[in-house]
């Protein structure tokens, strides 16, 4: 059996836990630099990961407090989909990945760490991403700041989609 270990997120994981959800909360805040939203849709919002599992991390994440996918309404789907078109075009364009990691962790045996409120993960990849860092000293190295990451990513959508 093989294993993939992400220490870099025992921070995320040993945080206190707030109540109430985080993207309830983050999606009324007029905050979208602080909280790293790159892109508020009708139904949806894109945000960097703020304990990513690579550069670039971003989550597509319904303004609904909702847990499961069948619990999407038509157009959520819809908007869902055309989003995670347009991030990986971004992605590609700003960041050149080789490849990418898209999908959801429905429930908590299968790793969700925001119960209740579903969200797709854009996570892209690159030829030895995956190093000896983690292996041997429990350190991931992410190559830039979140903060660069965004502006990057926020520059190339406000050019893109004349905001």
């Amino acid at each position: 059996m093989r294993r993939l270990w992400a220490p870099w997120r025992l921070e995320y994981i040993l945080d206190e836990k707030k109540k109430g959800c985080i993207f309830c909360e983050k999606s009324k805040e007029s905050k979208d630099v602080e909280n790293y939203i790159l892109l508020r849709g009708e139904k949806c919002l894109v945000m960097l990961n703020a304990f990513p599992y690579n550069n670039g991390h971003l989550m597509i994440i319904p303004y609904r407090h909702i847990g499961f996918i069948e619990d999407l309404e038509e157009d959520e789907t819809r908007e869902m989909m055309k989003l995670l078109s347009l991030m990986t075009v971004l992605l590609k364009k700003v960041m050149s990945p080789d490849g990418f990691n898209v999908g959801m962790n429905l429930g908590d045996v299968a790793g969700a760490g925001i119960m209740g409120h579903l969200h797709l993960h854009i996570v892209p990849r690159w030829k030895g991403d995956c190093n000896f860092m983690p292996v041997l000293s429990d350190t991931k190295v992410i190559p830039e700041a979140l903060r660069q990451t965004y502006q990057k990513l926020k520059e190339s959508i406000d050019g893109n989609l004349g905001e």
